[in-house]
């Protein structure tokens, strides 16, 4: 059976602690760990998938001064909506792995049911139920 197509968008993070969010994400919100590359605390890429679908690169962050970083990225400033179809569940995962939630599970007006949590970095992640419109649509 022919596989689908990877997503071809990955949104890309880094970190002061990157093995130690990597075991945060898998631990609190239930990423797949699929590769790391890096020599001791240092990664120099990492791609987490997400079981549904899709996923996320992070890296450790390099020095500020650093002229051979072709993507300076400051830790903590990462955001990201992704769809779960156990919203709840998901957040009584995050809570017991000590995730900051900053919006218990809420029902939102266009249908969604979203929570809200920041990691020990300071990225924001948002989780819901809400997949997306259909592609086509007439966007009012």
């Amino acid at each position: 059976m022919p596989q689908p197509p990877r997503p071809q968008v990955w949104p890309s993070l880094r970190a002061h602690d990157a093995r130690a969010l990597i075991r945060f994400l898998v631990d609190a919100f239930g990423f797949e760990e699929t590769v790391v590359y890096g020599e001791g605390e240092r990664v120099d890429h990492a791609q987490l998938d997400w079981p549904l679908g899709g996923g996320i690169m992070l890296g450790s962050a390099r020095p500020a001064d650093d002229p051979d970083d072709p993507w300076p990225l400051r830790p903590g400033t990462f955001g990201a909506y992704v769809v779960t179809d156990a919203p709840d569940e998901l957040h009584a995962r995050a809570l017991a792995a000590g995730a900051e939630i900053t919006a218990p599970p809420h029902d939102t007006d266009y249908g969604s049911r979203d929570f809200t949590a920041r990691d020990p970095e300071g990225n924001r992640w948002s989780f819901g139920t809400y997949p997306g419109a259909p592609r086509g649509g007439s966007g009012s």
